[in-house]
């Protein structure tokens, strides 16, 4: 017999998967049970309504992405972080091709109902702009809040436009091409504006 965080988890999973696939709005309770293995009457012993699960998986979403970001992060150096993140990225772009995005598809599916979980799926799209802004700020670029704002803008049309025109390959390209802006990056005096061009 599962366990009853087994089971949790296993819901989460589901939900995170199906929402990923076919949108917030569009994932059933009865799909979630389905996918989990879970029976539907069971769902609602861990989560009361869709919405709870839908936190559920912001959360997730959010502890996945401090990792991600921590390990980017693991060697200190601020322009291998920038292109750590660009790496693992280009490794997802069949997932990313077919399903865009997971953290902006949920954002937009949740404020386009203007649903009260929107500003809590922003934070994900904000922490990764905040992290890209702190690398260049460690690089010493004055601008870095909105070279992070540009950076992240940048990683996320490429994956926008990747998604819609199913182009792994150009998503692919662009990343790579991403990565060379970073290599080419001058270290600069604090004071230095730079921009992405």
């Amino acid at each position: 017999m599962a366990r009853t965080s087994d089971k949790r988890e296993r819901l989460i999973e589901a939900a995170k998967t199906l929402i990923h696939r076919k949108g917030f709005h569009s994932t059933t309770l009865a799909d979630i049970a389905s996918e989990s293995k879970v029976p539907l009457g069971n769902v609602y012993y861990y989560f009361k309504t869709k919405d709870d699960i839908c936190q559920a998986v912001i959360d997730e979403r959010k502890k996945e992405l401090t990792k991600l970001l921590q390990l980017c992060c693991k060697k200190a150096q601020p322009k291998l972080a920038l292109k750590q993140l660009l790496k693992f990225t280009s490794k997802e772009t069949k997932e990313l091709d077919e399903c865009g995005c997971p953290y902006t598809g949920l954002l937009l599916d949740l404020d386009r109902a203007h649903s009260r979980l929107a500003p809590s799926a922003d934070e994900c799209i904000r922490v990764l702009i905040e992290w890209a802004g702190d690398q260049f700020r460690t690089l010493g670029y004055g601008n870095a809040a909105e070279m992070g704002f540009e950076f992240i803008a940048r990683v996320q049309g490429t994956i926008l436009l990747g998604h819609v025109l199913h182009d792994k390959a150009r998503m692919r390209r662009q990343m790579n091409e991403l990565a060379g802006w970073v290599d080419a990056l001058q270290d600069p005096p604090a004071s230095a504006v730079v921009t992405i061009n």
